[in-house]
């Protein structure tokens, strides 16, 4: 993507189902939780550089043991800054007790972090200062162990208001209203009540106060916890909870919007919201690894039993389509399949806009995540090709000569955009970062016949189109082709995301800004029209039901929209013609049949906090207002 976007949190729990003593012997090492666990975060690091945060239970831990550990960073490298912190408590442990830390029951005892239950979590903020505050997982403590709650998640909520509000009617007095410490002491309180409930149970039968901490553990209905704490979320989500006896879940929303599988043997259980961070962590078949049911929690009890169950009905599914095209990691093989034909899906489009002049064509990709698409779409060019070859064969007019060219023709495919990742990394000030965006990306040089060749670049994306103008667009036009084609695997993102990606603003949309210029020689106020029925419906039901938004867009192709767009990011100085090519709606969902949430691009929001979020970031760029719409 050349356009940078921050995007969704990853989450890893991992509960050793055996003694710490098993894995010691079996495995060399009492760490082999925690090393899984490193594996598992660093494996799902694309979904987070902003921070990251472990935590870690000791089931059963003695009064006087800490049972409960937390350690964030918000470092560079915050994964390994935390795991090297771990490993500095191991070692501290071997120099000053070097005979007793053959004793791994002692060491279970005496080391922070070292427990039966991990719970990790990457951070990518969508919203807030990237400070170690914000860095999940958040903690609820209690002396009752039943009744602490750490939390990490892969969300995002739209109605933070109504769920703040519900706290305050509860009788709380919550420090902050954000997403993440609503949801944490909206399960918390539950699970506060939940424990009330077991204890007047058993305190009727005259078991003392040490009889019935017991007795809670072994009986609180964590089920019933969390279907009182989900029942009014809108948003999408994948929660993970440890509680501080031992009992953990993962809760996923009830249209499937964010992702999360689970792998169980009889050693461990393990959830990620990625299959290739399970598989490389535990060397395991693909067909292992199950995906946690919509509207459903993945349970495991202090006695290491897993459960499936509903907490919610689950809905129509509507996974993120965006996983897919970009955010997840493409050695999956379902989506690198998926990456492969978006890319073919794209070549009719690609053949007619070069007129089917391959001889003069140069194919190449904006690194890195759109290299398997482009694979796909050469794939598809070479298709092509097969066919065209087939009816040349065929026909006897043709000279042996140009018998053997056509046979002998390949495809031009370079790697024209170089990224140079690191270039503004140290760059602060305004002026000086929008002067070296244009340098961001170098190119290769002498491969395309000036004034003659046409320039085809795959990019996964196109989100602002500020990149394309101000870099890429004109890097390549110092090649001097004659055209410059900028092909985007996902189609025109239209609409903001509310449920875990930093897409809120309509105004740095560049599709957006290419329908106001559309209204705008229309010479129809239609954002006027469409603004009067926001605040027209504003505060009632229809808010949440009618996405407005819709009609702006519906006078105009998506053809119209595309080469409005090209005509914003070609710069004034470039000489070349350039056209934007876009996914088709439904291509995408013929790459993507299990992933059909896309709501970027089209507006159909699966929840009604979605069209209400929709609704008011228009509001808020009629009227100017800066900050997030929810």
């Amino acid at each position: 993507m050349s356009d940078s976007i921050k995007h969704e949190c990853g989450i890893a729990l991992i509960r050793l189902r055996k003694p710490i003593e098993y894995y010691a012997e079996k495995y060399g090492t009492p760490m082999y939780g925690i090393n899984k666990l490193y594996l598992l975060m660093q494996k799902q690091h694309n979904r987070g550089q902003d921070g990251a945060g472990v935590a870690s239970i000791k089931i059963n831990a003695m009064p006087g043991i800490e049972y409960i550990s937390r350690f964030r960073s918000v470092k560079t490298r915050a994964i390994d800054n935390i795991f090297k912190k771990i490993g500095q408590e191991y070692s501290a442990l071997e120099e000053k007790q070097p005979d007793r830390v053959k004793d791994v029951s002692w060491v279970w005892e005496n080391m922070p972090f070292l427990g039966d239950v991990y719970l990790g979590h990457l951070r990518y903020g969508t919203h807030g200062i990237n400070s170690v505050d914000n860095c999940h997982p958040m903690v609820r403590e209690n002396n009752w162990r039943s009744r602490s709650l750490a939390v990490a998640g892969n969300f995002n909520m739209t109605n933070v208001d109504e769920q703040f509000k519900k706290l305050i009617d509860l009788g709380q007095h919550p420090k902050h209203k954000s997403d993440t410490i609503t949801v944490l002491e909206k399960i918390g309180h539950f699970l506060d009540e939940e424990n009330q409930r077991q204890f007047d149970i058993h305190k009727a039968k005259d078991h003392t106060n040490q009889e019935i901490t017991q007795l809670i553990e072994q009986h609180l209905d964590m089920q019933r916890v969390l279907k009182r704490s989900c029942r009014d979320f809108d948003g999408g989500y994948a929660m993970a909870g440890l509680t501080g006896y031992g009992a953990s879940f993962v809760v996923r929303d009830p249209h499937g919007i964010r992702p999360a599988y689970y792998y169980m043997d009889d050693e461990v259980v393990v959830v990620a919201s990625e299959k290739p961070a399970i598989k490389t962590a535990f060397d395991i078949e693909y067909s292992e690894i199950k995906e946690i049911t919509p509207g459903s929690a993945l349970i495991i009890d202090k006695g290491g039993e897993v459960g499936l169950k509903e907490i919610l009905p689950q809905r129509e599914k509507t996974s993120c389509s965006f996983e897919r095209i970009y955010f997840s990691r493409g050695n999956d093989p379902e989506i690198y399949t998926e990456r492969k034909n978006m890319g073919k899906l794209l070549c009719p489009q690609i053949l007619e806009a070069i007129n089917y002049d391959l001889k003069n064509t140069v194919f190449s990709y904006i690194p890195n995540t759109a290299e398997t698409s482009w694979i796909g779409m050469m794939k598809g060019i070479e298709s092509h090709l097969r066919d065209y070859r087939k009816k040349a064969i065929l026909n006897q007019k043709l000279t042996e000569e140009q018998l053997d060219e056509i046979l002998q023709f390949k495809p031009r495919a370079e790697k024209l955009v170089i990224k140079d990742a690191k270039l503004r990394t140290f760059i602060s000030d305004n002026d000086s970062r929008d002067d070296l965006v244009t340098h961001v990306y170098d190119t290769t040089y002498e491969v395309v016949k000036k004034g003659i060749d046409t320039i085809v670049v795959l990019d996964d994306s196109i989100v602002r189109g500020t990149t394309l103008e101000k870099s890429i667009i004109k890097m390549l036009d110092k090649l001097e082709p004659k055209k410059i084609i900028i092909v985007s695997c996902a189609p025109q993102i239209r609409y903001p995301d509310c449920y875990g990606i930093d897409m809120s603003r309509m105004k740095e949309f560049v599709a957006f800004r290419a329908v106001l210029e559309l209204v705008k020689e229309s010479g129809v106020d239609r954002v006027k029209e469409v603004y009067d029925k926001c605040v027209a419906a504003a505060g009632t039901p229809e808010f949440s039901k009618i996405n407005f938004v819709q009609e702006l867009y519906a006078p105009f192709s998506p053809e119209q929209i595309s080469d409005k767009v090209a005509e914003i990011v070609r710069a004034v100085d470039v000489n070349a013609d350039v056209q934007v090519i876009y996914q088709r709606i439904e291509d995408l969902h013929q790459a993507c049949p299990n992933h059909t949430g896309d709501w970027y691009f089209t507006g159909n929001y699966p929840t009604p906090g979605g069209i209400k979020v929709v609704n008011r970031a228009f509001m808020n760029f009629v009227e100017n207002k800066g900050g997030r719409a929810y």
